[in-house]
This record gives structure tokens, sequence and C-alpha cells, in this order.
């Protein structure tokens, strides 16, 4: 490892760590302000940034990105006035920082409060999608943290030119300057310091492929927040709405097929199979997914091709849909607990107690019920925005927003009490 590395690492980090100190005791008025303003310069802005975008797209193809990852790169006006809109609802959002979560007196007069307070630094590891640079830069500095970001080479202009607008905006409403900071080269090298600062950085947030998250894991020597594979699975009970499980598996795959959320996955109970496969299978060929199913699902469904256990276990971000037909609720759960990623899942049923028993069986960070998968996301769950969809149990679950940012602290106040 190179001493320049090194050192850029350790400076990036002991400017974030400094900057950390004062944003903990910033107002939430000057937080907001903002996020606001950084929003209306986000919309100012949007020509050059589609300019700057313009850059990464043309070379994406060197680079071999998959069409998903293409798409995930792609600003267009919706995602840039997008990013917008969702620094605005962090804005509107609580501040976390201070909040009381808990307290009790004790017998001995103690007052014992638990409050919210910040992480501190955040290394925020992330691949493609360049609007991610303003999700987790209001996430991070309306929660308190300071956050050092390292995006992917494919979206260097873009994040280059994202960070600017929101950097500039900070220092003039005197937020430190070195509270967000974009890690300036996309050396591999780099990573891997950054990763050894335990004594500066608080937490890691890997958000891209298997292969980084791993590698994050392996060598990081603070917390790690992993995002690992979305095999989301949508199921299909005997007792489901057919036109209703029709709707919500199409959505789940073919919305937007190339994200973490879109299910990959369809389970369809023996009840139902030979009513619901057929028109299942007529509507996925209308719009050009491709179904892979088991020897019941091809007798059902003649252009389905035959899966493997290889399918059920792939995370496929195309239009490919795994197809498996089960004897009831309890197969299913057991198929998505052996194949699944714990990410998201989703059951088709009109009967509460089948759904309570799916909900109570997944071993998953979000369960839906007559619901998309694609539901599961910090925005349409009301947290303005995500900086991941955690499938960790602990310290977070699910989408991360401000809340998943914070850790407490308990505050006791007494009037001179001392241990006997």
């Amino acid at each position: 490892m190179s001493d320049t590395n090194q050192k850029l690492a350790r400076d990036i980090a002991t400017k974030a760590k400094t900057a950390s100190r004062r944003l903990s005791s910033v107002r939430s008025g000057v937080k907001d302000d903002w996020l606001r303003a950084s929003a209306d310069r986000l919309r100012a802005a949007a020509e050059t940034l589609a300019a700057e975008n313009e850059k990464d797209l043309a070379a994406a193809p060197g680079y071999g990105l998959s069409e998903a990852a293409v798409d995930r790169l792609r600003l267009t006006p919706e995602r840039i006035e997008g990013m917008a809109v969702g620094l605005e609802e962090v804005a509107a959002l609580p501040d976390p920082v201070g909040q009381v979560i808990g307290g009790r007196v004790r017998p001995n007069g103690l007052a014992i409060t638990k409050i919210r307070e910040p992480l501190g630094v955040i290394f925020f590891i992330y691949e493609s999608r360049p609007n991610v640079t303003a999700d987790a830069a209001a996430l991070c500095v309306k929660s308190g943290n300071a956050v050092i970001l390292r995006g992917g080479k494919e979206a260097l202009h873009s994040n280059r030119a994202i960070s600017a607008v929101l950097g500039g905006a900070a220092v003039e409403f005197g937020l430190p300057a070195e509270a967000v900071q974009v890690v300036p080269s996309t050396d591999r090298e780099l990573v891997g310091e950054f990763l050894g600062l335990g004594d500066l950085i608080d937490l890691t947030i890997p958000r891209g492929g298997k292969s980084l998250i791993e590698r994050v894991a392996t060598e990081a020597r603070m917390p790690v927040l992993k995002h690992y594979d979305g095999i989301c699975h949508v199921y299909v009970d005997g007792d489901a709405d057919v036109a209703m499980a029709i709707e919500i598996a199409s959505n789940s795959k073919a919305q937007r097929p190339g994200v973490c959320n879109a299910a990959e996955t369809l389970l369809v109970d023996t009840k139902i199979a030979a009513e619901f496969l057929p028109k299942a299978g007529e509507h996925f060929d209308g719009i050009g997914v491709e179904l892979r199913g088991c020897p019941r699902t091809l007798e059902l469904v003649p252009t389905a091709k035959p899966a493997t256990d290889e399918d059920y276990a792939t995370e496929h971000l195309a239009l490919i849909l795994s197809v498996k037909v089960v004897d009831g609720v309890e197969a299913a759960v057991e198929h998505v607990n052996r194949f699944g990623s714990g990410h998201t899942e989703s059951i088709v049923t009109r009967d509460i107690g089948t759904s309570q028993r799916f909900v109570a069986g997944c071993d998953s960070a979000a369960v839906m019920v007559n619901a998309s998968t694609r539901f599961n996301d910090g925005h349409e769950f009301g947290l303005g925005a995500e900086i991941g969809i955690s499938t960790d149990k602990f310290h977070a679950r699910g989408p991360c927003g401000l809340e998943e940012l914070t850790t407490t602290k308990y505050v006791v106040r007494g009037d001179g009490q001392v241990r006997g």
C-alpha cells in the first residue's frame, strides 16, 4: 500500500472526525435550511447534472455494465426531481439527535433518560446510482454524522457534480466544510486504507455488488452495515384473488427489475396453481418476462423454461422470474428461508391466519401482505430517503434512514446521590 494513499485516507477521515464533533451540536433548523436550499439548487443545476451524467453513460460500455447497472446509473429529469424531493422530505422529518426514547426515575431519585445521538463518521461505499449521493449526504448530516462518500468509477462525473451542489450550500449555511467529503480517487487500494481506520471511522456502509460487500466485511476494522442480495419472493396463496396476485407479482418483478426489492421468485400454492399460472404465464409472456419453473409450472405454462436450484438462489436483476408450485404456506416459508437473502417477501391472500403464519415464518427484513415487494424502500416507508436496506440483524434492519444512523446515550440526572 502506498504512503500517498495512507496519508490521503487518514487526512480525509481526520477532517471528517472533526466535522462530526461540530455537527453533533448543530441546530435542526440549520440542517433543514441546508437541505431545502440544496434541493432548489439541484433543480437549478439539472442541465449540468444531466450533462455530467451523459459522460458516465458514454463510458459505461467500457466498464462492461449490465443493462440493469446502466439503468441505475442514468439520471433522468424525474430522478433529479426525485433527489430534490428526497432532500425536502428529509428536512421535514423530525431530527433524531437528542430524541428521548425512554426514561425512568429510580427509588434513589436518579432520573435516567435514554437519548439518540450521532454515530460520528460514516464511510459510505456505493456503486452505479448517483442519486444515492444526495440521499446519503442528506441522511448523514441531518442525523449529525459526517460522511465520506466513495462512489464507483462508473458514476464519477455525476457524483462530483451532485456533491459540488450540496457542498457549496453547506458552507453557506455554516455547516462544516468537511461534513460531506467525496473521495477524489477510485483506486481500489484506497478503499482498504479507509477500512483500516477504525480509530476515526465509526461505521462503514457498502452498497453494491456481493463481491464489494464481502470485501468490506472481511477488511473493515469498524462495524459494517451490510446489504447482501435481494432475492425477494411473492407467494400466491390458495385463497388469493387471482387478478390481484397477477398485478402484485407483475409490479414486484417488472416495474423496475434491476433493483434490490424486485421479486426474483414466484411461489404458487398448488391449490390455485391450475387457475393462476396459465393466466400469469400469459401476462408475463406479454410483457417480456422469462419464466423458469418447476415441473408443475412447465405443465401449466408451456412457454416457461426449466428452473434449477441455482435459479432460485440467483438475484437476476433482469426480466427473469423463477417459479415454483408449493404445498401451502409452510412449504413457501421453507423455500423463502432456504433460498432467500432476508430482504423482502410478499404474500397474496385473503386469509388473515395464513398471512400471519407467513409473516412470522419468513426470516426477512420486510414482509408485505397483499402489496408489492417494491414498497420496501425508504421513501415509500416515509423515511424521506435511505442509505441502504440492511439484511443484517444488528444494529439496523430494513431501510436505513435517520434513526438507523444514530446510537444511544444514557443521561443520568441527580441532586448529589452517591453509591453506597
